[in-house]
């Protein structure tokens, strides 16, 4: 692949990425007008979260074998429009049923997305030799506060759901379509000793569990933010609905900070310092919800909290790319079902611990996971590890 062709696939995936903070984040920081406008009472509420990661999951388990047919890329290419839609169709229904579709749709379109994306991501960072993954989640991280900010002002200036999210799709939507010519993969195949591990043994799930707990882990944190900070600010905390829009933007700005900076600390001092010194962040920042006293202190919490959980999941994704350098499709599909396993988690716990106990003390779960990590930071390999087609694999520990 000439180094034309990497840059403009580098670029047309950070769009991708980019859109795709854009519409989550437009779609998880006006949770409280969706329940509002189906009726949806709190007690069936972590029903609703809980059906879009199970659909996501299956979607990016099915995509494994989709991929193996036609390439990430063409999955990507029409996974993306297909999310925006069904985002649009959350906005302009009235009856349950409808917003069971909706999301169910919503769900299933995401999995492909997040499965095919991050396979892209981790191809190019191979292709280029160096640490370029936390580039193309910061991309998203700048989507997120893109989106929150649109969710803010909808919400400020009391527009139904369509109205918000019909001009957003209304540009969004053509941009993915024109940005997804230049999707490609990185390099030129595997070498004959990557095919040889391919055909041999495939994605070995001893090797790959530790990354999926951290997965796990990371994501009932992200979940915990993006489906609860509104509603903690508003019942917890006493803010407005329009306030309560604020927690996930914060935090989003901070884990653009992080991940902007990220691929220098990554090259600096190695992914599992990183990572480790991002859990103990994650972990203080839901210490720190959990205690705040009012609702900009709970701001200023959330927004550490996006600082220390930035870096994990893209070097949870790279560290499973290097693993398996002949497989690399394969180990980032399974790897992306942990993604939605910890949001299948995360929301409804958090959500069944603060109904039955305090929604404070339920904060403190996701503090003591993620702060797990900590000692699963070996797996994502020595400082010296190589980025490109190397076949030096990151230490594993012993998880029994």
């Amino acid at each position: 692949m000439t180094d034309a062709r990497l840059r403009r696939g580098r670029g047309s995936l950070a769009v991708g990425f980019f859109v795709q903070g854009v519409t989550f984040a437009l779609l998880v920081t006006r949770i409280p007008a969706i329940q509002d406008r189906y009726g949806i009472s709190d007690a069936l509420l972590p029903a609703f979260l809980a059906a879009v990661p199970i659909l996501a999951g299956v979607a990016s388990v099915t995509t494994e074998k989709v991929v193996a047919r036609v390439g990430p890329a063409v999955v990507l290419r029409w996974s993306q429009p297909f999310v925006l839609l069904a985002l649009l169709a959350v906005g302009a229904g009235a009856e349950l049923w409808e917003a069971a579709v909706a999301l169910g749709l919503f769900g299933l379109a995401v999995g492909a997305l997040d499965a095919s994306m991050n396979m892209l991501g981790v191809s190019l960072q191979r292709a280029y030799g160096r640490s370029i993954m936390l580039g193309f989640h910061a991309s998203y991280s700048l989507g997120g506060i893109v989106g929150a900010s649109l969710a803010w002002a909808g919400a400020h200036w009391h527009l139904s759901l369509f109205t918000s999210y019909l001009p957003v799709v209304a540009v969004l939507l053509p941009l993915a379509l024109v940005g997804s010519r230049w999707y490609a993969a990185g390099g030129d195949g595997p070498t004959p000793e990557e095919s040889a591990e391919k055909v041999g043994g495939g994605v070995a799930f001893k090797l790959l569990l530790p990354l999926c707990l951290v997965m796990t882990f990371a994501y009932i944190g992200d979940s915990t933010v993006a489906n609860w900070s509104a509603k903690y600010l508003q019942d917890v905390l006493h803010s407005s609905e329009e306030l309560a829009t604020v927690p996930y933007n914060a935090y989003m700005v901070t884990t653009l900070l992080g991940r902007a900076v990220g691929d220098f600390g990554v090259r600096r001092l190695g992914a599992a310092a990183v990572v480790r010194g991002g859990a103990v962040l994650a972990a203080l920042g839901f210490g720190l919800v959990a205690v705040a006293p009012g609702a900009w202190a709970g701001i200023a919490a959330f927004t550490l909290l996006g600082l220390g959980l930035s870096v994990i999941v893209p070097q949870t994704f790279a560290a499973a790319g290097r693993l398996f350098p002949g497989n690399s499709d394969a180990a980032v599909a399974r790897l992306n079902v942990f993604n939605y396993v910890g949001f299948l988690i995360g929301s409804p716990l958090v959500g069944a611990l603060g109904d039955a106990w305090s929604y404070r003390g339920a904060m403190l779960v996701p503090m003591v996971l993620v702060l797990v990590t900590v000692a699963y930071a070996t797996s994502f390999g020595s400082r010296g590890a190589r980025y490109g087609g190397g076949h030096e694999r990151p230490r594993t520990v012993d998880v029994g």
